[in-house]
C-alpha cells in the first residue's frame, strides 16, 4: 500500500460514524469519548513479516536470562525493582541491546513483546521470560493473517500493520492526548477477511470501583 492510500484508508477509520461512539481516552483518570472531530492523522508503516518465535532465540543466550529462564535482576538510579530484560528492550546503552538486531526490534512481533514486558502503571512484573513469550504469541496470533501460497507452499503473513495517531484542532487526541512510550495505537488491516482490527493501549491509571 502506498503512504497517501494508508493515511486515507486511517482517516477514514477515524471519522467513520460507526467507528467514533468506541474510540476512548483517559482523562482524570476516567475512560471518555473523544471531544472534538478528528482533522487529521499519522500514520506509520510497521514491518510485520515473521511467522514464527525464532526472533527471541537470542534473548535465551545472551545473559538476559537464567538457565531456568528467570530474568536475570540488575541494579539500576531510576528504578528500584528492574532487570535486564527491561534494560534490554530501552537502553541503547545496554550490553545486550543488540543482542536483538535492528530490523528485528522495528518488528511488529517485537514491538508487542516490548509493550507486554515494559506494562503499564501498575505492572507487576514476571519473574521469568516464559508468560511474555506466551502471550506475545497468543496476541500476535489473534491480530496477524497468514496465507500459503499454492505453487511454494510458503507461508507468509497477509496483514498490513500501521502505527496510527489521531489529531483534532487542539492536537494529539488518539491514543491519549500525550506522548508515551506504552501509549500507542495499532490498526491491523486483513485483505483476506476484508477487516481492520484497532489495538491500543493508554498509560496510566483508571479509578476502580468495588
Amino acid at each position: 500500500m502506498q503512504s497517501m492510500t494508508l493515511s486515507i484508508i486511517v482517516q477514514h477509520f477515524f471519522k467513520d460514524p460507526e467507528v467514533i461512539p468506541s474510540l476512548r481516552n483517559m482523562k482524570a483518570r476516567v475512560w471518555v469519548p473523544l471531544e472534538n472531530p478528528v482533522v487529521s492523522v499519522s500514520v506509520e508503516l510497521v514491518p510485520c513479516t515473521k511467522i514464527s518465535m525464532e526472533l527471541f532465540d537470542p534473548i535465551y543466550s545472551c545473559g538476559i536470562l537464567r538457565p531456568s529462564g528467570h530474568v536475570v535482576k540488575c541494579i539500576h538510579d531510576i528504578y528500584p525493582d528492574y532487570d535486564e530484560l527491561r534494560q534490554m528492550l530501552q537502553e541503547v546503552d545496554s550490553e545486550h541491546y543488540y543482542a536483538v538486531g535492528k530490523m528485528e526490534r522495528e518488528e511488529f512481533l517485537f514491538c508487542l513483546f516490548k509493550h507486554l514486558c515494559l506494562g503499564g502503571e501498575l505492572c507487576q512484573y514476571e519473574d521469568t521470560i516464559d508468560p511474555y513469550i506466551s502471550t506475545t504469541k497468543k496476541i500476535y496470533k489473534d491480530l496477524i493473517s497468514v496465507q500459503k501460497d499454492a505453487e511454494t507452499k510458503k507461508i507468509s503473513v497477509v496483514s498490513t500493520v500501521l502505527k496510527v495517531s489521531a489529531y483534532d484542532e487542539s492536537g494529539l487526541c488518539f491514543p491519549g492526548t500525550r506522548e508515551e512510550e506504552q501509549t500507542f495505537a495499532y490498526l491491523i488491516v486483513d485483505p483476506v477477511k476484508r477487516n481492520v482490527t484497532l489495538f491500543y493501549h493508554i498509560y496510566g491509571v483508571g479509578n476502580f470501583t468495588l
